[in-house]
């Protein structure tokens, strides 16, 4: 629950930080007219990103076994590839979000109405589709529907509630140190969904060793008791995992935590821009 909760926190506070750096900014320079085709590039992308999700898991629903192994296994590693290009770029990125932003939408409203709908509609529908992806991987991990579900709305919600004091001005944090550290937090997170799209790529007969166990500690570690369903929970943790999902865990958790932690290079900025965003006052 504690992993989903955090994919809908990250997620959507990046997409409640675009929301609201693009309506104060419209706001501060008196475009408030063009208010609401933003929110009706905002609302498309959030109705494409529910009926991605609920064709994930209706459509899922119809396979066979085999086949749903195999698409659950595939969509994983899809979803795992996203969100570590997500992480790295909003760490590139953060400083200098609202900036890049800002010129997006000075373009699209030289260009007119429709530009600024479509402006909008990519800046969140990606977050959108990024979140919708990797909370069904999540959830099919877990093997538990309902709370991975209300951990990732609790996510949401909390987001929606920061993005609004953001825009009010009630509330300022330095935004590149939020998304270094959670984003570290979802690499391991995104490493145990990666090793659960292996053992179901194994299941579907697509990747070999799925009887050849690394470990078995599932007496020790039981996985209907509290502590199990935790680990289960927040990191994916599996007490048998074979010796494939092993080796794969640890080729993805190590390079990319090392890269994703050491220092990056800085480079003179025209305004800082960690700290929060601009109130429309």
């Amino acid at each position: 629950m504690f992993g989903n909760f955090l994919i809908g926190l990250r997620e959507g506070l990046e997409a409640s930080l675009v929301v609201c750096i693009l309506v104060a900014y419209l706001v501060k320079t008196g475009n408030r007219r063009q208010l609401p085709p933003l929110w009706a590039g905002v609302g498309i992308a959030v109705a494409l990103s529910l009926a991605f999700g609920a064709l994930l898991q209706f459509g899922s629903s119809t396979l066979t076994f085999q086949a749903k192994e195999a698409l659950g296994g595939t969509l994983s590693v899809l979803s795992v590839a996203l969100v570590t290009w997500m992480v790295f770029w909003m760490r590139r990125t953060a400083r200098h979000l609202k900036s890049e932003l800002q010129d997006k939408l000075d373009a699209a409203l030289a260009v007119g109405t429709g530009a600024l709908v479509v402006t909008s509609f990519f800046a969140v529908g990606r977050e959108g589709l990024e979140t919708s992806l990797f909370i069904w991987t999540a959830v099919q991990a877990t093997g538990d529907g309902v709370r991975p579900l209300i951990g990732a709305l609790l996510g949401l919600a909390t987001s929606v509630v920061l993005g609004w004091l953001f825009y009010k001005g009630a509330l300022r944090i330095n935004l590149a140190k939020f998304f270094r550290w959670t984003g570290a937090m979802l690499v391991v997170v995104a490493a145990g969904v990666l090793a659960y799209g292996v053992h179901d790529l194994q299941e579907a007969g697509i990747l070999p060793g799925l009887h050849s166990l690394a470990f078995d500690i599932s007496t020790t570690i039981p996985p209907d008791s509290w502590y199990g369903t935790l680990l289960k929970g927040v990191f994916n943790f599996q007490p048998d995992p074979t010796a494939l999902q092993v080796v794969v865990w640890g080729l993805y958790l190590t390079p990319v935590m090392a890269f994703f932690l050491a220092p990056e290079r800085t480079r003179p900025l025209s305004q800082p821009e960690a700290t929060g965003t601009p109130t429309a006052g």
